[in-house]
């Protein structure tokens, strides 16, 4: 039971699983910063302009169903402001460190290490590369 109780603990204190516990807190709590603007800058201003003070009370009646379409168009414009943030915010700015790294800039401190597991693989890897370039047709071990 001991060692049960360790490994969950182990596995909670994981730094992957902090780093998506403190993910999910700040998401959500930026997604409802976004609705709020959404909700009580942007809806109102676009409505304005189109001379409706409110989407949310755009609807309309099939039989004895409403469909609230108004809301819908404001979850649209949560999702694309939350998109946009996200891709300007996150995405353009790793793409600009990943090219760099790709460009041969120098390592920075936050640059991973390989084990010597991961640099034997490596060597491994270049020199089965550097094998099959050569044009040597390699026969399988004989017994296998």
């Amino acid at each position: 039971m001991r060692n049960t109780l360790q490994g969950f603990k182990n596995f909670l204190m994981r730094g992957n699983i902090i780093d998506l516990a403190v993910a999910v807190v700040v998401g959500t709590a930026f997604t409802a910063l976004v609705k709020s603007l959404v909700d009580n800058i942007l809806t109102p201003l676009i409505a304005a302009i189109a001379g409706k003070p409110s989407f949310q009370g755009l609807t309309f009646r099939i039989h004895h169903s409403t469909f609230t379409y108004g809301l819908f168009i404001n979850d649209a414009i949560s999702f694309l402001i939350v998109a946009a943030v996200i891709y300007f915010l996150v995405v353009m700015p790793l793409a600009k460190i990943s090219e760099r790294r790709r460009s041969g800039e120098t390592p920075t401190q936050d640059d991973p290490v390989l084990s010597d597991e991961a640099l034997l693989l490596v060597e491994i890897r270049d020199l089965l590369a550097a094998r099959g370039t050569a044009g040597q047709a390699s026969e399988p071990p004989k017994g296998l």
